[in-house]
């Protein structure tokens, strides 16, 4: 029974962050997607060091895996991990990992890092989730390379569906 239960609650989580969460949550209506053409999604590396830009991404996840390490069942250490292509306007750009650690049974919480790669460069980010998910979680940006190499802020996830998320990045510096 509490395996059922830790499960449902794991693919609730994992429609709720992964993403990163997430990322990386359902039922809210997003702003119109922004296009790859647009001012805040095609800023220079120099310029995004000085500006704040925000921009959407949809995660269509690809693999995803429960690994149940030591006692069989729920317990602290079991990891959910999540591999997602991304899009912007349709149009593949890039892809996001994140990998979440039980860290609380009863009730359960979880430690999840993700990492998302797109052609501009990466950029990585943290949440500890509890259970049951909110509607959408803040994931805070933690680092990142290439144009996001000074990268803070945050992604809120927004899941749409048990193996598609939406992100809007909230990138500052």
């Amino acid at each position: 029974m509490m395996q059922k239960i830790f499960k449902t609650k794991k693919a609730r989580y994992l429609s709720a962050a992964a993403g990163l969460a997430t990322a990386v949550a359902g039922g809210i209506t997003l702003a119109p997607w922004a296009s790859a053409d647009t001012p805040t999604s095609s800023i220079s590396a120099p310029a995004a060091k000085h500006r704040a830009q925000t921009f959407e991404l949809v995660g269509k996840q690809t693999s995803s895996a429960e690994i149940d390490l030591g006692q069989k069942g729920a317990g602290i250490g079991d990891e959910n991990v999540v591999h997602e292509d991304l899009y912007r306007d349709g149009k593949k750009v890039g892809d996001h990992s994140a990998i979440c650690t039980v860290t609380h049974v009863n009730p359960t919480a979880l430690q999840c890092l993700g990492t998302f790669s797109l052609p501009e460069g990466q950029f990585s980010g943290q949440a500890l989730l509890h259970l049951p998910a909110p509607s959408y979680v803040d994931v805070g940006i933690t680092g990142g390379s290439g144009a996001y190499s000074n990268a803070s802020g945050f992604i809120r996830t927004i899941p749409a569906g048990v193996t598609e998320r939406h992100f809007t990045v909230h990138l500052n510096g």
